[in-house]
């Protein structure tokens, strides 16, 4: 029997149970998914000893020769089995840390500091000796399941694990709200994006504001095989360590995601310049107040200095500016933002018209409402090329094209597909799409504010007065008559 990715999820969502009641599912995301990845590396490490233990079993030298090329390297102190062997003991906690702490040290290259921001000792979440006791021990009783083979021969197919473990950081976004979209782009909107983008063969990719790495995972799909390179950079270090163990459980092993706060300290760099890449995205946090205006002041990258000054509690642009920076000279980039970015004034809109002027802008897309985590407003795709051919801007507005949901609304195949094919074909469709030369944008004053170009409106039917007063007319007869036969009943009944 294979493991499929429903057999994971349901063992897995039915793990949270041990913590629901007890801690937002923001905070015991890390708990669960960090155990899943530690189970992840145990079974592959458990099958490859095993095949290796039956070809060597008389060369022990061999043996451990072979073992120390593979991927991961662990010992019997540091699986999942030595974990689940000593979930009896009340300092459980303390000896799972030491785990990860030990797979780390003997894995350095590859996941040094990716357990750092994960303490199952943790008295302030996790409760007292004999709570933590428990928490943790129902924790990995439930990790055990034979449903949760993760050996790579017992899993359905290559994708399975990857899959799963994007589908449950879908799933704790949903459940943490506002702090769910911090760390995870709706997958419809990433396939979106991706697919806007098209990425090719050895082209690099990279995303300032990774999240738990969705944008980066669906962009690298779109070139069919292995050969591209994946760059992101993080803020949140727990999300950080997130997205390093999706890339390496997507078969994703050499992605350079770096650690901390773009706009102020990049980390990606070419000699002391900023590092160019041939397709970049992101979602970045909506308008951010506190985006790190005074460092750009003195940006020594010289990132600021071609563009106005974003203002000090909009962060909107600062990002949108440094991925213009971080773009190779025939590269492509999309950007989620919201609609604001598209029609404020002040130093925003001498930003839009430079980059109007610089031809760099190629399409406005706008999507529907309550598509993303945390929020119901509406956002926009802005997508910009290097040497662009085009001297025009193509806008679309699908904030109609959407399946409503309860929690929130999703993009269904048909909707991103009408957005591809619109996109990609630069079609003009009445009331969805229109393609605005640059002469009709600086009439209007480099507001680029969809309803500008794109003229939604639906007339309503006109209403056919004298059969509408003909149609009363009858409705009173009928109401009188029903009303006589009332009376009558009435009567009849000596109740009038």
């Amino acid at each position: 029997m294979k493991t499929t990715k429903d057999q994971i999820n349901a063992v897995v969502w039915k793990a949270c149970d041990s913590f629901r009641g007890s801690m937002d599912s923001s905070k015991y995301k890390d708990y669960i998914l960090s155990l899943l990845f530690v189970k992840y590396l145990s079974d592959s490490h458990k099958e490859t000893l095993q095949k290796l233990k039956k070809e060597y079993k008389d060369n022990p030298e061999m043996l451990q020769r072979r073992l120390s090329r593979e991927k991961f390297k662990l010992d019997e102190k540091s699986t999942f089995d030595y974990l689940y062997a000593n979930k009896e003991k009340e300092n459980i906690g303390e000896i799972i840390n030491a785990v990860l702490e030990k797979i780390e040290e003997d894995n350095q290259e590859k996941l040094e500091g990716i357990f750092r921001n994960i303490d199952f000792n943790d008295k302030n979440l996790l409760g007292n000796n004999k709570e933590r006791h428990k928490i943790l021990k129902n924790l990995l009783e439930n990790f055990s399941n034979n449903k949760l083979d993760l050996s790579p021969s017992k899993l359905e197919d290559q994708d399975v694990m990857g899959d799963a473990y994007e589908y449950l950081i879908s799933e704790f976004a949903g459940d943490a709200g506002k702090k769910g979209g911090e760390f995870f782009t709706p997958s419809g909107v990433s396939t979106l994006l991706a697919k806007l983008l098209q990425a090719q063969e050895s082209n690099t990719i990279y995303d300032p504001t990774c999240g738990s790495g969705s944008l980066l995972i669906k962009a690298s799909k779109e070139v069919g095989n292995t050969n591209f390179a994946i760059y992101g950079q993080e803020k949140n270090s727990q999300t950080h360590s997130l997205c390093r163990m999706n890339m390496f459980l997507h078969g994703i092993d050499d992605a350079d995601i770096k650690w901390g706060d773009t706009i102020i300290n990049p980390q990606h760099l070419d000699n002391d310049h900023i590092k160019t890449f041939d397709i970049v995205v992101a979602n970045p946090p909506f308008s951010l107040k506190e985006w790190g205006e005074e460092h750009a002041k003195d940006d020594e990258y010289k990132r600021f200095s071609s563009y106005p000054m974003p203002p000090k509690t909009k962060g909107d642009y600062a990002f949108v500016i440094h991925m213009i920076s971080s773009l190779a000279p025939h590269g492509k980039m999309g950007i989620i933002l919201p609609h604001g970015v598209l029609f404020r004034a002040a130093s925003e809109e001498a930003i839009r018209k430079k980059i109007i002027e610089e031809n760099l802008l190629d399409a406005v897309i706008g999507l529907p409402e309550n598509l993303f985590y945390g929020t119901s407003i509406p956002a926009c795709i802005l997508i910009f090329k290097k040497d662009r051919e085009n001297k025009d801007i193509l806008f679309i507005d699908a904030s109609k094209e959407f399946q409503k949901g309860k929690r929130q609304n999703t993009l269904t195949q048909e909707n991103i597909q009408k957005i591809l094919t619109t996109y990609h074909n630069r079609q003009e469709i009445e009331k969805y799409s229109h393609i605005a030369t640059i002469q009709e944008i600086k009439e209007n004053e480099y507001n680029l504010n969809i309803p500008r170009y794109v003229d939604t409106f639906q007339k309503e039917e006109e209403v056919d007065i004298p059969s509408t007063l003909e149609k009363i007319a009858h409705l009173d007869k009928e109401i009188a008559k029903t009303q006589e036969k009332m009376d009558n009943y009435l009567k009849e009944l000596g109740l009038q």
